[in-house]
């Protein structure tokens, strides 16, 4: 696990129109690396658009339990993202907000490599069953 962020920014709503143009993005990045995409369940990723094109690039999808916040790394970027640029700060237009945004995206892999690798980790803690 690299700790890459790679980011598609839009200001609409998701759909699978956006999954494939991200299956595409990552797979031009990463042309040689195997390549297995954690997702949530959302209806748009599940659909066979999706599905035939990550077969088609040669990525695995793993689709997340239902209701596995805890699971889902993506909630975790988000958080620590909005600690760093959002907490107690009000950005009056959207384009201020995006960019504190972008901002803090871009510099979560050099400058928070330690941070990032603890709140990103698959380590989970068991539980015994009762």
């Amino acid at each position: 696990m690299s700790h890459e962020v790679v980011t598609i920014t839009n200001t609409a709503y998701n759909h699978s129109q956006s999954v494939v143009d991200r299956l595409t993005k990552l797979r031009t990045q990463c042309s040689e690396l195997p390549m297995t995409l954690v997702l949530d369940n959302a209806a748009y990723q599940r659909c066979a658009w999706v599905r035939d094109k990550a077969a088609e690039l040669n990525i695995q999808l793993l689709f997340l339990p239902p209701y596995s916040p805890n699971l889902n790394l993506i909630a975790r970027l988000r958080k620590f993202v909005q600690a760093q640029c959002l907490n107690s700060v009000y950005h009056e237009p959207f384009g201020a907000f995006k960019q504190a945004m972008d901002a803090s995206l871009k510099k979560t892999a050099p400058d928070d490599t330690l941070q990032l690798a603890t709140l990103l980790t698959l380590k989970l803690q068991p539980f015994k069953a009762s």
